[in-house]
């Protein structure tokens, strides 16, 4: 995102020439310019989270514009938008990052401020697309791992960072203590420190009832690459049946190899994006990453001045003295 004063803010990438590079949430394909970056813009909750997951300390912005403000965005712990505004020049423009209108079990809900442009994510850009209410998705998630654990272990395939944790609180909410592997449990604690209350055990954890749990039929929560071998292994060592299941977005639209799957995502789809727009009220939509073009093209279909977002195009929208205090 640049700007005719010469100063330029990356968007959730690493950007040649950028002065300051702001981190939407710690998901390893939003953190590019974190390792190279001195000013980066996030959360204290994203920075804890990069630190914990990937060993990295974000070296934040020693000073933020006053002109800048950070906005929940609904998609996990310290997600958020990013809101630029110069109340003297009336103009404003909103970087969406992920987002997610449905409230979440492990995330601020989102916080949703009318601007001049917006910047929106596109990674459901699909009318078709259609995610059923969450709630009716954490109802029928928790009764199939209710029944499933009666005959055997279950293990839940979900990214360590974010999904695993929302997993987590849905379980508990059912009096279910998941086991989890370590990296799991590293996040967890950042999530804990954060006043997200996650009930779990953990080889890797002090005073965890970890080998009690395992004496009997548990739900596990992982992580791992290896996740088919990982459940064989499973029911050889304890000779019994493991269920597995995915809770993902993508569940709409692709046929995982496990017993179970329900279609719990941190995005939103087309209509909680067009729910989205309409609340923000922009006059001019950008559409941001890999489906950008598709995207767009279906705003236009309803009516909504969209085109793809590139640096170029941004810039040019927002009036030359509308930014000048960045």
């Amino acid at each position: 995102m640049a700007y005719s004063t010469g100063k330029i803010i990356s968007l959730d990438a690493r950007l040649n020439g950028s002065d300051m590079d702001f981190v939407s949430h710690a998901h390893s394909d939003h953190i590019g310019a974190v390792k190279s970056s001195k000013s980066i813009i996030c959360s204290e909750a994203t920075a804890q989270l990069i630190s914990a997951a990937y060993d990295i300390s974000p070296r934040l912005a020693n000073e933020v514009p006053k002109t800048i403000s950070l906005l929940d965005s609904g998609h996990m712990l310290g997600s958020k938008q990013l809101y630029i505004s110069d109340d003297h020049y009336g103009n404003s423009i909103v970087y969406s990052g992920d987002f997610q209108m449905m409230e979440s079990a492990a995330a601020s809900r989102i916080r949703i401020r009318n601007s001049d442009s917006l910047i929106i994510d596109s990674t459901y850009p699909d009318p078709s697309i259609s995610f059923d209410a969450r709630e009716d998705v954490e109802t029928a998630l928790s009764r199939w791992a209710n029944r499933a654990v009666k005959y055997g272990i279950v293990l839940f395939r979900a990214y360590a960072m974010g999904k695993a944790q929302e997993l987590i609180r849905i379980l508990n909410s059912i009096g279910i203590t998941p086991v989890v592997n370590k990296k799991i449990s590293a996040i967890n604690k950042v999530y804990v420190s954060n006043g997200i209350k996650l009930s779990y055990v953990s080889a890797y954890d002090e005073d965890s009832d970890y080998e009690s749990v395992l004496q009997g039929n548990f739900i596990g929560v992982i992580d791992s690459k290896n996740f088919d071998n990982l459940a064989s292994a499973m029911a050889y060592a304890h000779k019994k049946r493991v269920y597995t299941a995915i809770a993902t977005g993508f569940a709409k639209s692709f046929r995982f190899n496990v017993d179970a799957q329900f279609a719990l995502s941190d995005h939103a789809d087309f209509r909680q994006s067009i729910e989205y727009i309409d609340a923000v009220s922009p006059k001019k939509i950008y559409t941001y990453g890999s489906n950008r073009e598709a995207f767009a093209k279906n705003l236009k279909r309803q009516g909504y001045d969209a085109e793809p977002y590139n640096a170029k195009s941004a810039e040019a929208d927002i009036v030359e003295e509308s930014m000048a205090s960045i």
